[in-house]
């Protein structure tokens, strides 16, 4: 399989490179450096199967050059800058939704006719469904973020519809592990390393949330693409449980011998857009056979640990 994989350098783009290559695939990823790392691939840089593209994908140009001869896209680059997103509200339009129109039309212009596409669980905004299966209405949508990848999402579905493609869409709920750069771990570690006395909490620290583990994640997408030949293939990824954030808080301090006083701001939100609680239901993917092997407990410490061995992400992340 020829692959071509946008958003190579980031934390889930990254891995999936270095398994897609793993598995003995050819792959060109694309990435303009905006918030991927090049360190994330040093591995893919060493295999003769690997051929890296710097470039800006509000360009067309780039990706119809790009995708000559390939005959599967995984597309991942985006903004997920979920808390800032009323900052700076077209980064979300540009780089989630006409970024994935741009996808769309340069595989046309190559006649490439499978897509995977990261979504997220943040678009079904706050529902009143629990846990939130595939087939669960959309309420009003709460994160320009969420908004933007449902956009996404709405066209590849009419893509595949109107010009026969084959589209796997993966909605995930918030990823842990290796290469782990955004996020509530990361930012309590980094909170944590200046200062162990104290730890500042946005929200209540009751929110709910539900993650997955990195490599958990990369599993249950091949293990779709073999098990589900469907037109359209939507599944939600996450683990049967959810936990609150200050059990994340626990779990953490447990690791590191803290003890911190913990300070809370922001009522039950931590941020315009932060739903309270999020909790998929992944039963169409567990239909399948798929099932994860880590806890989100696990997945926390195995976090913890990259990071204890990565310091320099934290430092290039300020």
């Amino acid at each position: 399989m020829k692959c071509l994989v946008t958003g190579c350098a980031g934390f889930i783009g990254s891995n999936l490179t270095d398994r897609l290559l793993a598995q003995g695939h050819e792959v060109i990823g694309i990435d303009n450096f905006s918030t991927g790392m090049p360190e994330f691939l040093k591995n893919a840089l060493q295999s003769k199967n690997f051929k890296l593209i710097e470039a800006d994908l509000l360009q067309q140009g780039p990706l119809i050059q790009a995708m000559k001869e390939v005959n599967t896209v995984f597309h991942l680059a985006a903004n997920a800058d979920v808390r800032f997103g009323t900052n700076h509200p077209h980064k979300d339009l540009e780089q989630n939704t006409i970024v994935t129109f741009n996808v769309l039309e340069a595989m046309r212009a190559n006649k490439v006719k499978r897509i995977v596409f990261a979504s997220t669980g943040s678009i079904y905004g706050e529902t009143d469904v629990f846990p939130t299966p595939e087939h669960a209405p959309f309420p009003t949508q709460t994160s320009l973020y969420g908004a933007s990848k449902l956009a996404a999402e709405g066209m590849i579905q009419a893509y595949a519809e109107g010009f026969d493609y084959q589209a796997y869409i993966f909605r995930f709920v918030s990823i842990l592990g290796e290469r782990y750069s955004h996020g509530h771990v990361f930012d309590f570690y980094k909170k944590l390393l200046r200062n162990s006395n104290e730890l500042h909490v946005l929200g209540n620290g009751k929110q709910r949330k539900s993650y997955l583990y990195i490599q958990d994640c990369m599993d249950a997408i091949f293990y779709a693409l073999e098990h589900s030949k469907q037109k359209v293939n939507i599944f939600n990824l996450g683990t049967n449980e959810y936990v609150e954030v200050n059990d994340s808080i626990g779990w953490i301090c447990e690791y590191l011998d803290l003890k911190p006083q913990l300070q809370y701001e922001g009522g039950e939100r931590g941020w315009i857009g932060d739903n309270p609680f999020i909790f998929l239901d992944c039963g169409r993917i567990r239909k399948l056979g798929w099932q994860p092997r880590l806890s989100i407990r696990d997945g926390i410490i195995k976090t913890l640990e990259y990071l204890q061995k990565n310091l320099w992400l934290l430092e290039k992340r300020a």
